[in-house]
């Protein structure tokens, strides 16, 4: 049986991630192309209304990233230098990154085991090792809904200082709410990984009007006006810059392959939905595989689907990835914990020591199986049958070594 399901996966590589194109985004790229303006213009502020309206906030602001979206919105909350923001240390580099940028400190929280996120009980114990702070960074992780209010609660800050890094969360609610309004900002992604692909870009979308103001002008070097304002007819070519800005606008390019993409955005959820009900339904089978839970309320956005792999299994995390690329099947990890990385090791050294227990401990198991809209369910099952093929072969080995001893 497992030499079988070896060479059956020879044949066909199963990437990791596959992004969706759509007729419609290449014709809307050709055509901003053909029109002779590609940087930000008429399309970018289309696409702003457009997700506004998709997420139900007053404002959107279309940016190079939403590593750079995070950082601008940080920005507007007019912070003082070094305050301290709260974010999940099992996140992505970008995330904390752009904390510091801001000019800020971060402070890493520990996860919950189940959800892979900060809950209300680490974030206390947060709190409580570096006393008070400013600002909090919630991650929705892998489109799993973040209870935003609670953990404000627990942390003793107001919504107004509190960012969402929703790069995993188009398509997700919090209870009857759409991320998008619910905290200061929220701050999403469009990578060519992300469920609604565009290649990069990023938007921050808020109902402050201020907010949105101040991140028009800093993603464009402070600038009071951008060149499609300032060279359409009868403009005044004159500008003033009296804020420190960046360079973190969109492109018309971007934002029109992001319109055609939104289109489609429906049915390539509902997908991932069923994609994810098809692992749920054969991993469940297979002893000592965890698969992600589903949330009480709200709703999950699917963008990854991570699984922990228990003692039970058979196979520690590192040597599942070795021996399931060797069967043809692309996986990843999400993430590695900051508080592993050296250089936060470094920045983070004079904070009052902390431990990561349940962080470290999830580490150790995660697994980011492949997962897209154009994953068959034919290929859903020959990936769980190479996960239970890998169980049994390494439980016959136990066996075979327990013999032969």
């Amino acid at each position: 049986m497992t030499i079988a399901l070896n060479q059956a996966s020879s044949a066909t590589r199963i990437p990791f991630a596959k992004a969706e194109i759509s007729a419609e985004a290449r014709e809307a790229s050709a055509r901003v192309l053909a029109s002779g303006w590609i940087t930000t213009g008429p399309e970018v502020l289309e696409f702003e209304r457009e997700l506004a309206a998709l997420v139900g906030a007053k404002h959107a602001v279309a940016v190079a990233s939403c590593t750079a979206g995070i950082e601008i919105a940080l920005r507007a909350l007019r912070l003082r230098p070094g305050a301290k923001v709260l974010t999940s240390t099992m996140t992505f580099c970008g995330a904390v990154n752009a904390i510091i940028h801001a000019g800020l400190e971060p402070v890493l929280v520990d996860v919950n085991e189940d959800t892979l996120m900060p809950d209300a009980a680490t974030t206390e114990a947060a709190v409580r090792r570096v006393g008070r702070v400013d600002a909090m960074v919630v991650l929705h992780f892998a489109g799993h809904p973040a209870p935003v209010e609670e953990l404000a609660a627990a942390a003793g800050l107001p919504l107004s200082v509190v960012i969402e890094d929703a790069a995993h969360a188009l398509g997700t609610f919090v209870d009857d709410a759409p991320v998008g309004a619910i905290s200061a900002a929220a701050c999403f992604s469009f990578y060519a990984t992300k469920n609604l692909p565009i290649g990069e870009g990023g938007m921050i979308t808020t109902d402050d009007e201020d907010l949105a103001a101040q991140a028009r002008q800093v993603r464009l070097h402070g600038m009071s006006q951008d060149a499609w304002k300032r060279y359409l007819p009868g403009a005044s070519w004159r500008y003033e810059v009296d804020v420190a800005g960046i360079k973190a606008n969109m492109t018309d390019v971007q934002a029109a392959i992001g319109r055609a993409q939104l289109l489609h955005f429906g049915e390539w959820q509902a997908r991932r939905e069923q994609v994810a009900i098809a692992y749920e339904s054969r991993l469940a089978r297979i002893e000592g595989v965890r698969t992600p839970s589903w949330p009480s309320t709200g709703k999950h956005a699917w963008h990854l689907y991570v699984i922990q792999l228990e003692r039970e299994y058979g196979l520690d995390r590192d040597s599942f990835m070795r021996e399931i690329a060797e069967r043809g099947v692309d996986c990843s990890v999400h993430f590695i914990p900051l508080h592993h990385q050296p250089y936060f090791k470094r920045l983070l050294a004079s904070q009052r020591p902390q431990t990561f227990p349940a962080a470290d401990a999830a580490f150790s198991r995660i697994v980011s199986l492949p997962f897209y809209p154009g994953l068959s369910d034919d290929l859903v099952d020959r990936i769980c049958e190479e996960i239970d093929g890998m169980r049994v072969s390494a439980r016959e080995t136990r066996v075979a070594r327990r013999v032969v001893a």
